[in-house]
């Protein structure tokens, strides 16, 4: 009988200890409640470098019960439309639909309002984007940086909240 009760002690006191380092690198579904809504890329204050930047962007992001699902409608400088989905977790691997470019997507949470993700596409690091929304939720910031191709691209695109 002692046996068990210090096995059971035992095994409640490695589950207390081990309980917030386990919780700390669990994928959570909380986005911050500013991301969630209808986003328009402001053209004229985001810089795309080599560019050219596209004529238009819109980001709709919706709270699920399995993250955030995020839809993305671009305008390309040259007409071309792309539309692409993805439900996003932080800590997990998601796959991105619609776009060739990348076919996979993991978030990392820097912290309330900052998020980092690593595009890729079968396997390889296509880039890496930061996503800063500010505390008041009209505005949001998405940084990409790509440096496996021959010309390094950099883009600071701004974004506006037009819909909840």
């Amino acid at each position: 009988m002692r046996a068990r009760r210090s096995l059971l002690a035992g095994i409640v006191a490695a589950i207390l200890i081990t309980a917030p380092l386990v919780a700390q690198f669990r994928p959570t579904a909380e986005p911050p409640p500013q991301l969630i809504g209808t986003w328009r890329l402001v053209v004229a204050k985001s810089k795309y470098t080599p560019g050219p930047p596209p004529r238009s962007e819109s980001r709709v992001y919706r709270r699920q019960s399995d993250g955030v699902h995020g839809v993305v409608t671009r305008v390309l400088a040259d007409g071309n439309t792309q539309n692409f989905e993805y439900t996003a977790n932080f800590g997990q691997d998601i796959v991105v639909t619609g776009i060739a470019d990348y076919d996979r997507v993991t978030l990392r949470k820097v912290d309330e309002l900052t998020s980092d993700a690593v595009l890729s596409h079968a396997g390889n690091v296509y880039g890496v984007a930061r996503r800063t929304v500010t505390q008041d939720g009209r505005s949001m910031t998405i940084t990409f940086d790509r440096k496996n191709t021959d010309q390094r691209i950099h883009n600071v695109a701004i974004y506006e909240k037009v819909g909840d």
